[in-house]
């Protein structure tokens, strides 16, 4: 796959940036007071489809107590990357796991649902003396996706690149090659959106960064992403109304916490919405099973490639109500990174 730059304007580069990071956001928000719950059970609960910011209903397993708009971990641990590029002008794999158990402890997250299974477990390998490059080493599951998108942002059609950066990320927590094929799918998704591809262009950055992802980290079991994702897209063309479209992907293809599942359903969404942000993050929150980060990962993709534009002012009025997050000011700081690295 050619590698280029983008020639997009600044201003196309501001709004993609700004659109990833609302993808993150509002999937995330949005699937929040679903996660973790089966179709029948939103359903049931819900009474209705799910297309604005809801509070979490009483006794939700993790998310009990939060309310409409607010943003998860997928949120806050995607920021997390994004200061450090930021401030430091590039990933490390020292910078990423001192920030990371920095905030992990800053928010509870040893002894709350916070974390995921392989964030948690590594991040207490690494605080109780282990070397960075072995406390990751089991990571398998989705946490390395749902905040990779600033790697894809700040590397516009740049695969090759991404592909480093990604596995530098991936080794405090998921140095799997199933965990770093995974986010490398994502973070080259993202960057083809960034870059100004089309809806193929985009797939075909996801197989680049699956394909190249799988050659890095500790070699790890797991069912195939490449052939999942080949499944998930059959199913995303096959014509169905939405209700079969969302009801195969989520028995077929899954929508849980692992790897081989979240990312493919998350381009599956992508394909079938035809990369509109709000439809395929909705998707995600209807569908059941990990909806805030199925929906945080495919909204980064929907949202790099459609831009800032295709989400509604009340949306983004919202999440800055709730949150506090600026995501303005984290794209015009990305735009001014990028632009500086077209001019070298």
């Amino acid at each position: 796959m050619n590698n280029q730059k983008t020639n997009l304007t600044e201003e196309q580069i501001f709004k993609k940036a700004y659109g990833t990071l609302l993808g993150v956001a509002t999937g995330d928000a949005l699937g929040m007071p679903s996660s973790m719950m089966s179709p029948e059970a939103i359903k049931n609960t819900f009474k209705k489809k799910i297309t604005s910011f809801l509070p979490a209903p009483d006794g939700h397993i993790i998310h009990f107590g939060m309310k409409a708009g607010e943003i998860t971990d997928d949120t806050q641990q995607t920021l997390v990357l994004a200061d450090i590029y930021l401030e430091e002008g590039k990933f490390s794999k020292e910078s990423v796991a001192k920030r990371l158990l920095a905030w992990a402890k800053a928010m509870d997250g040893f002894t709350n649902t916070l974390l995921g299974p392989s964030s948690i477990r590594s991040l207490k390998r690494i605080e109780d003396g282990v070397p960075i490059d072995q406390a990751g080493t089991m990571g398998d599951t989705n946490g390395a996706a749902m905040r990779i998108s600033p790697v894809g942002i700040v590397n516009p059609g740049d695969y090759d690149a991404v592909i480093k950066d990604v596995h530098e990320v991936c080794i405090p927590t998921h140095n799997t090659n199933i965990a770093i094929s995974g986010a490398a799918s994502v973070a080259c998704a993202v960057a083809a959106g960034m870059a100004g591809e089309d809806i193929d262009g985009v797939i075909d950055a996801y197989y680049y960064g699956v394909n190249k992802g799988m050659a890095l980290g500790t070699q790890w079991y797991s069912a195939s992403i490449s052939h999942r994702a080949k499944w998930a897209l059959e199913i995303a063309r096959s014509g169905k109304s939405e209700e079969e479209f969302l009801s195969d992907l989520y028995n077929y293809i899954g929508a849980g916490v692992v790897m081989s599942e979240a990312t493919p359903t998350a381009l599956a969404l992508f394909v079938y919405y035809k990369g509109d942000p709000m439809k395929t993050i909705m998707g995600a929150a209807n569908m059941g099973g990990d909806c805030d980060t199925i929906g945080a990962i495919a909204g980064s993709i929907a949202g790099a490639y459609a831009g800032s534009d295709a989400f509604p002012q009340e949306i983004i009025d919202k999440l800055e109500e709730v949150n506090k997050l600026n995501l303005k000011k984290y794209a015009h700081e990305f735009t001014g990174k990028i632009t500086a690295k077209k001019m070298e």
